[in-house]
């Protein structure tokens, strides 16, 4: 069926409906929504099946893409989910929070003016599909193989491994300190790009398949709460996948005023409200009537600028010391946030926090790009001039560091970098303390959801191997 595939001269690209701004300002449901198969059909077949698919080389998990584009224009869709699921743990979670832009799409190699595939949207198209025809179901393993594996974290990398793990016959515990599975998917991205019964509903899956987690069970060395080495001697190997949750702070003067928040704190505050939780007391973590100045230039920073949107807040600035086309995050998230309202403050840089007690405003030092550094990025210089922006909730979004492992979990021989990040060999997985693994941010530092999925994967095989290799020499003994 080959006629079915190359149809990007007569079909345009379309991508999925998107609520109306006013609408979606008013809730946290996702603003996309799924494409109907006649038109996941039509605009797979767009694809032009190239010699050198570039959308998968630059995919991290390396997935198939052509492959399971031409299988959906043909209408094979339960092929088509089973060639994606085969390389991504996670589809449905990619799909909906992939920097596509950046990565699959943003290399789709169809000629110019005919624009890329709508990848992602057929992705989630897929798995969707597959959860409603009831064809996704747990990877049972052939047999147990009696041995056991713990996992530090139900994050991305975390639960990938786990999956990959289980699948393959061990017993699987993970350990999770918040009382939701899904680390930053569930506290840190809001509702708005992941609905959480997406990631609920992943969660129910890994039970099914025998993963047991242990959820409010902090790994540390304080009261209450249960030792790296108690995992050690519980479990075969150990995988670390904490994450990074440290927030970058702005060192100018007023950063300890009032009203001078995280934004770790301020989504997760948001999400739990999501639950129908109480976050507490902290009427500072709510944007609702107040005027919000959201410093740093990301993904996390959009989804700031766009909680608060939908919390009620009076104006909402977000400042950033770059222009548009050097922000790191994704590009449709900023138009998507002009569209429901955010405004934006460009070449500008936070010099001080003002207020008495309690922030009031933030004087910004205005910059200039300057020529390229050594990454080839542009370098930014001061300008003299200064301008103040009213805000009395100053979201600090400036990305995450690692939390300091060593010392709070008091194991002075687990190696960091001068990062903060785990030391594992290039390539590898192994920490530098015997049977510990490590993947995700934890040791790459904060980076995409799909690189903390192929992470958790591959160290699942290098923990697999590992562990082998040890039983047949205590074989051979």
């Amino acid at each position: 069926m080959a006629e079915r595939m190359l149809q990007f001269v007569n079909h345009p690209q379309i991508l999925p409906e998107k609520r109306d701004a006013a609408e979606r300002r008013a809730d946290f449901g996702e603003i996309y929504r799924g494409f109907a198969t006649s038109r996941a059909e039509e605009q797979a077949s767009r694809c032009s099946q190239c010699g050198i698919p570039f959308c998968s080389v630059h995919c991290p998990l390396g997935n198939n893409i052509p492959d399971w584009l031409k299988l959906t224009a043909e209408d094979r869709l339960q092929e088509a989910y089973e060639m994606s699921s085969a390389t991504n743990t996670f589809p449905e979670i990619c799909g909906r929070i992939c920097p596509q832009d950046r990565l699959c799409e943003g290399n789709c190699v169809i000629q110019k003016g005919f624009e890329s595939v709508t990848i992602g949207a057929v992705e989630r198209f897929i798995t969707e599909n597959a959860f409603e025809q009831g064809w996704v179901q747990p990877r049972l393993p052939d047999r147990e193989l009696g041995l056991s594996v713990g996992i530090v974290g139900s994050g991305p990398a975390g639960l990938a491994c786990a999956e990959r793990l289980r699948a393959r016959g061990y017993e699987v515990h993970v350990y999770e300190r918040q009382d939701r599975v899904g680390g930053l998917l569930t506290y840190g991205i809001p509702s708005f790009k992941l609905e959480k019964h997406v990631v609920a509903r992943r969660h129910k899956l890994l039970e099914e398949q025998g993963i047991i987690f242990h959820l409010s069970t902090p790994i540390g060395a304080g009261e209450g709460e249960t030792s790296l080495d108690d995992l050690r001697t519980r479990h075969n190997a150990v995988f670390l996948g904490t994450g990074v949750y440290r927030s970058r702070s702005v060192d100018v003067p007023g950063a300890d005023l009032n009203g001078v928040v995280d934004a770790i704190d301020f989504l997760t505050a948001s999400n739990r409200r999501g639950y129908d939780e109480d976050p507490g007391e902290d009427v500072g973590l709510h944007a609702k009537g107040r005027r919000v100045v959201v410093i740093g230039g990301g993904d996390t920073a959009m989804d700031c600028v766009r909680t608060s949107i939908r919390q009620g807040a009076e104006k909402v600035t977000c400042v950033y010391r770059r222009d548009r086309a050097n922000m790191p995050g994704s590009r449709q998230e900023v138009y998507n946030a002009e569209e429901e309202g955010a405004n934006f403050e460009w070449l500008a840089a936070p010099e001080e926090f003002l207020g008495e007690g309690t922030v009031e405003g933030v004087k910004v030092l205005k910059m200039r790009l300057g020529a390229p550094d050594a990454t080839g990025r542009r370098s930014i210089e001061g300008t003299g001039q200064h301008s103040i922006i009213e805000g009395d909730l100053v979201i600090r979004a400036l990305g995450f560091d690692p939390e300091d492992l060593p010392g709070q979990w008091q194991q002075p021989d687990l190696a960091v970098t001068r990062w903060g990040t785990l030391t594992v060999p290039p390539g590898g997985f192994q920490t530098s303390l015997p049977g510990v693994f490590a993947g995700g941010d934890i040791v790459r530092g904060a980076s995409l959801v799909v690189w903390a999925i192929k992470d958790g994967r591959d160290a699942a095989d290098a923990m697999h191997l590992s562990l082998t290799k040890t039983l047949a020499l205590e074989a051979a003994e």
